[in-house]
C-alpha cells in the first residue's frame, strides 16, 4: 500500500460501511490514528489497513466459533457473511432482525470466501467470478470448489465493473488491450478477489502476459483503495466496480456487467435460515434500500441462478 495515501473521515466511514460518528468515536478512543491538514482530519491508508487486519484476526475469524459452525450451524448464534460490498451490511441488518442472530462480516474475496465455506467457516459467501471460457459468472468455480456439497446460488444484484482512470481519461484508456501499453501502470487487487479473477481471465483471453502489464504486482485489498491510488496519481488504472469510482471521484470505464451472487449451503439444519435470506432478498423493503444507493441493478435480486438437488 502506498504510505502517502490517506483518507478523510468520510472516506473511512464509507470504506468501513459505518457512520462518521462511529469513526469519530474510534478516533477519540485512540483506536484509529489520525493527523490534521488544516482543520481536516485524515488517516494514513497503512494505519487503516492495520486496523482492519487486527479486527479481522480478532473478530471476523474466531477459530472456536468456526469449529462449532462446521459441526452444527443450527446451534450457532452467529452468521458469517463473506464479501466487501456495502449491500452485504444491509443484508446483515435485515437478517439480525429476522433471526435475532449476531452477524459477523468477513471481507475475504470471492474465491477465498468459497474456500472458507468449504471449511465450514462461513454461512453466506458473495461471489463475482468471471469465467473467460464460458462467459459465465460464478457457477464454473463453485462447482469445482463445493463438490459434494448441496447449495443454492441466488442473485444479490448486478453491477458494472471496469477501469478506474484519472479525471478526463487523459491516457484515452478504452479496453483490456490497453493494459499492455508501456505508458500505463495499474493497481491490482489481491489474489482470490473477483476483480483479480476478472483481470486475469481477460489477460488470458487477450493473450497478454502478466509480465507485459506494468504494476501487475501492485495489490490493494478493496475497491476504494484501488480507486484512491488512481485518484492520487500513484497509478493510471485500477480494476473495480462503478460505485467506488463515484465515491472517490475518479472516472469509470465500464467493461462488463457482472452478476454478484450469494452462495448458501443447503442442509436440514439451516433450511429455515435459507428461507429467511430468500424472503429478505425478494422483499420490497430490501430492494428499495439497494436501489436508493444507486448504480445497482436489482432486476434479478432473489432469483435462484442454480440449485443442487
Amino acid at each position: 500500500m502506498n504510505n502517502e495515501l490517506s483518507y478523510t473521515i468520510e472516506e473511512v466511514a464509507q470504506l468501513l460501511k459505518v457512520s462518521k460518528l462511529t469513526i469519530y468515536d474510534l478516533v477519540k478512543k485512540g483506536e484509529l490514528p489520525v493527523f490534521r491538514v488544516g482543520r481536516q482530519m485524515r488517516m494514513h491508508a497503512k494505519d487503516l489497513e492495520d486496523y482492519i487486519t487486527q479486527k479481522k484476526s480478532t473478530i471476523s475469524h474466531p477459530p472456536v466459533v468456526f469449529a462449532e459452525k462446521a459441526t452444527s450451524t443450527k446451534e450457532s448464534s452467529q452468521i458469517v457473511i463473506s464479501g466487501q460490498d456495502m449491500v452485504l451490511d444491509i443484508l446483515g441488518r435485515h437478517l439480525e432482525k429476522a433471526t435475532t442472530k449476531k452477524i459477523l462480516r468477513s471481507h475475504a474475496g470471492s474465491l477465498n470466501g468459497l474456500i472458507s465455506m468449504y471449511k465450514g467457516e462461513c454461512d453466506i459467501v458473495s461471489v463475482h467470478m468471471y469465467d473467460g471460457d464460458t462467459g459465465e459468472y460464478n457457477l464454473p468455480y463453485i462447482k469445482k470448489i463445493l463438490t459434494g456439497f448441496p447449495y443454492v446460488l441466488v442473485n444479490l444484484l448486478c453491477r458494472k465493473a471496469g477501469f478506474y482512470v484519472q479525471a478526463g481519461n487523459p491516457l484515452n484508456v478504452q479496453s483490456w488491450e490497453d493494459l499492455k501499453r508501456k505508458d500505463i501502470t495499474i493497481m491490482n487487487r489481491e489474489k482470490g478477489s473477483g476483480a483479480r479473477i476478472l483481470l486475469d481471465e481477460h489477460l488470458r483471453l487477450c493473450n497478454i502476459s502478466t509480465r507485459e502489464v506494468a504494476g501487475y504486482e501492485n495489490e490493494e485489498s478493496n475497491h476504494l483503495s484501488v480507486a484512491s491510488a488512481v485518484s492520487t496519481g500513484a497509478v493510471d488504472i485500477g480494476i473495480g466496480m462503478e460505485k467506488a469510482a463515484k465515491l472517490v471521484g475518479v472516472d469509470f470505464i465500464p467493461l462488463i456487467r457482472e452478476r454478484y451472487d450469494l452462495v448458501l449451503l443447503k442442509t436440514n439444519e439451516n433450511a429455515h435460515f435459507v428461507n429467511e435470506v430468500m424472503n429478505i432478498l425478494t422483499s420490497k423493503s430490501f430492494q428499495s434500500e439497494i436501489n436508493a444507493i444507486g448504480d445497482y441493478d436489482t432486476s434479478q435480486t432473489g432469483s435462484i441462478m442454480y440449485e443442487t438437488f
